[in-house]
């Protein structure tokens, strides 16, 4: 069974530029959260995430980042979000690309800057995750918690208009906020996903 990291990744990448969304790597970093809350390592206590059980959960990725927020102090889910996803998204890209998962293209643009690009070598990897999103967002609830995390994270990271390219079956922007903070770890990832768009714009402002 696929990661919801290894998932998101493969949705993000689905487009036809080859290039991730912006904010695949928080994505990612709140799809670690979610990996661990469900397995029972790390759980929210009062505002803070605190590890339970730091015993491995068998993946490299997940537990390199479960050892780190173990041996850190607690702090805020979003803050956890930001730290682990430092350096995500390659790992788990190369992982892909290893595994055959992902084709990498190296190119040029303006014949000058080098330009990575990634595409799922058989879209059917994705079919499974993307009929289940389907179903979830038809019916306003998922039927597990895998596909409710995975619809939480496309939801927090802006990825509703790859996932669901037909605006009739879109969902609206209150059920799409509605699906992102429908767990703590999907409203951490909306959360730090706000707090790059803040970032963003104070570099714009100050410059």
């Amino acid at each position: 069974m696929s990661t919801l990291l290894e998932e998101l990744a493969l949705l993000s990448h689905e487009g036809a530029n080859g290039r991730s969304g912006s904010y695949l790597d928080l994505g990612l970093g709140g799809a670690v959260l979610y990996e661990l809350a469900l397995a029972g390592r790390i759980d929210l206590d009062g505002k803070k995430v605190r590890v339970l059980d730091p015993t491995p959960t068998g993946d490299a990725v997940i537990d390199s980042r479960l050892a780190a927020i173990a041996a850190d102090k607690p702090r805020a889910p979003h803050s956890v979000i930001e730290r682990a996803a430092k350096g995500l998204l390659p790992a788990v890209r190369d992982g892909l690309v290893a595994a055959g998962a992902l084709r990498h293209e190296r190119g040029k643009a303006l014949g000058i800057f080098t330009v990575n690009r990634y595409f799922p070598r058989d879209r059917g990897t994705t079919a499974d995750a993307r009929t289940r999103l389907a179903s979830a967002a038809r019916t306003g609830r998922a039927f597990d918690e895998r596909t409710q995390a995975l619809l939480s994270l496309v939801a927090a990271i802006r990825l509703e208009k790859t996932i669901f390219p037909d605006r009739q079956t879109r969902p609206s922007r209150k059920e799409l906020k509605a699906f992102a903070e429908a767990h703590w770890a999907g409203a951490a990832t909306r959360k730090a996903v706000g707090n790059r768009d803040g970032a963003n714009a104070a570099a714009t402002s100050g410059g």
